[in-house]
């Protein structure tokens, strides 16, 4: 176990090559390697927060056209204003979902520096970042294609790894876990959903429609 960790310790930190092979197919250390996927995946945190913001903002004016409708009695545009603003919210629900899984995927994977913990953070990891690629990819295709790219490094970054340090992987306990993360950010959407989003009036009370004050910062 010793040697193990000591070999998985040099190619973490890229000691452990020598030789012809080491001069003719140099490899970046585990360690830099994973510190590249980890700046990737916040650049497409980033990226998914301005198309969240993009959403808000097409909710808000959304939002006032279907109180201006609604003020007026004009339920049938009323509706059709809602009906838009839904499909925009539950857009903007899947997004800030997405977003707040991969700060999460961010987050753990920041924590791999020993042997124990390099496969068990990264496999989990690459289960969520191919769930929402495959949700992502209708909506930003070029974070889809992006953050299939990560999952392939991480993907090769773990089973490096595991190979080093002769690990094994329990793939129904990486599902689990993953899709646990994945759960989690959904239900913390949801609550962000409620914060910044205000609720529609209701069309069957004219006299107690809401207006753009509802919004609430962030």
């Amino acid at each position: 176990m010793v040697k193990e960790m000591s070999k998985f310790s040099k190619e973490w930190e890229g000691t452990g090559q020598s030789g012809v092979k080491a001069i003719l197919k140099p490899q970046q250390p585990l360690r830099q390697r994973l510190e590249f996927a980890i700046r990737r995946v916040e650049s497409q945190t980033q990226s998914i927060e301005g198309a969240v913001n993009r959403l808000k903002e097409r909710d808000r004016s959304l939002f006032t056209k279907v109180v201006d409708a609604y003020t007026k009695h004009d339920t049938k545009r009323a509706n059709a204003y809602a009906n838009e603003l839904a499909e925009i919210r539950k857009t903007a629900s899947f997004m800030l979902s997405a977003k707040l899984a991969l700060e999460r995927v961010a987050l753990r994977l920041s924590t791999v520096t020993q042997l124990g913990n390099a496969a068990a953070v990264i496999a989990p990891s690459v289960k969520i970042l191919q769930n929402v690629r495959t949700g992502i990819a209708g909506f930003m295709p070029n974070a889809g294609h992006e953050l299939d790219a990560i999952a392939q490094l991480l993907d090769e970054i773990m089973i490096e790894s595991g190979q080093t340090a002769g690990v094994s992987f329990d793939f129904e306990a990486i599902s689990e876990d993953a899709q646990k993360i994945l759960d989690e950010a959904a239900m913390l959407a949801e609550q962000r959903m409620k914060e910044k989003f205000p609720e529609l009036p209701s069309l069957k009370a004219p006299e107690e429609h809401v207006g753009e004050s509802e919004y609430r910062n962030p």
